[in-house]
């Protein structure tokens, strides 16, 4: 089941996303976020944009949401999106199942664009979002320095509503 986050689900949210934090560079936050402000976090983006969780037996295994691509005015049709499963449910389906809606409810608020920033190498992240129909429009060379190593980041870009 698929339902919009609520601050209540800060902790199970935090306890995703800490796991990405301490061991991977799937994200660039190097210290762990904690409950209060992963609440502060839901509260803010709910206010414009979708965050969903995707639930199995009453747990937390994932969530997406999307976010302001720039804070200038002319991007307003625009937004960077992200998803972030618990390592245990990760090739279930979850992170189609939670992008597809995320998706469909950015398109209903008439949105554009939606974009995708992806560290690399990260060939699941990849085959995720080219399989919902982004495509890779840009490549920075080690923008990112986590893990006392240089990270390249590329971004996929998916236009929501098409002519």
């Amino acid at each position: 089941m698929i339902v919009p986050a609520l601050p209540k689900d800060a902790e199970a949210i935090a306890n995703i996303y800490n796991h990405y934090v301490a061991e991977t560079i799937v994200t660039f936050e190097e210290l762990p976020v904690s409950i209060q402000e992963m609440e502060h976090r839901i509260r803010k983006i709910t206010q414009s944009y979708p965050w969903l969780i995707a639930l199995q037996d009453e747990q937390i295994v994932g969530f997406a949401f999307a976010s302001p691509w720039k804070s200038r005015c002319a991007y307003r049709y625009s937004a960077e999106s992200t998803v972030y499963l618990h390592p245990d449910h990760t090739c279930k389906g979850y992170g189609s199942r939670l992008y597809s809606q995320l998706l469909q409810e950015l398109k209903s608020q008439n949105l554009h664009s939606v974009l995708a920033g992806i560290s690399l190498p990260n060939p699941a992240s990849i085959a995720l979002h080219e399989k919902l129909g982004f495509d890779k429009v840009a490549h920075f060379k080690e923008v990112g320095f986590k893990f006392e190593q240089w990270i390249d980041v590329g971004y996929w870009e998916l236009v929501l509503n098409q002519p």
